[in-house]
């Protein structure tokens, strides 16, 4: 079983996608672990507030299927196939991680974002702190604890789910 981290996050009927995003990806995959829920400023564009958050599960898909599978959540939650990367959306699912797998295809792992976006090293960190990053070689909570919190504004907020 490889274990896997997932970025969640979305801006349009927020709680109501990540909501819908936890129940399919429980059907998917086995031993959910949740971070808290972060609302944080539109980056990259002038949008609404996003609502994310970072989930740990294990699978026995390939990279390929886990990524397949991530696609067709999105698509069945209203995500448009190719819209600009920048914009409002229903619902993004991003792996982060999956076990110590460093690769540039069939996606980079691990993901940039890990170590520019606060609203996924926060929730990572949260749920995955002593976790080594296998190309930085520190800690996700070492990288949190290092990273510049002026570059952008989040906070935790309330969000109950339950499988």
């Amino acid at each position: 079983m490889a274990k896997i981290y997932i970025s969640l996050g979305s801006n349009i009927e927020p709680i109501r996608y990540l909501k819908a995003a936890l129940v399919d990806l429980d059907k998917h995959f086995e031993s959910l672990e949740l971070s808290s829920v972060f609302e944080s400023e539109a980056v990259g564009f002038d949008g609404t507030n996003f609502l994310n958050m970072v989930v740990a599960a294990e699978t026995q898909l390939s990279i390929e299927q886990v990524v397949a599978t991530f696609k067709q959540i999105e698509q069945d939650h209203g995500r448009v196939t190719g819209a600009k990367k920048f914009a409002a959306r229903t619902l993004d699912l991003d792996l982060l991680l999956y076990d110590n797998v460093v690769c540039d295809l069939p996606v980079v792992l691990p993901r940039g974002e890990i170590l520019y976006n606060a609203f996924v090293l926060w929730p990572l960190a949260e749920i995955a702190p002593t976790l080594i990053h296998p190309v930085a070689g520190s800690s996700y909570q070492d990288l949190w604890n290092q990273y510049d919190k002026a570059q952008q504004n989040l906070w935790p907020i309330e969000f109950d789910w339950s499988a």
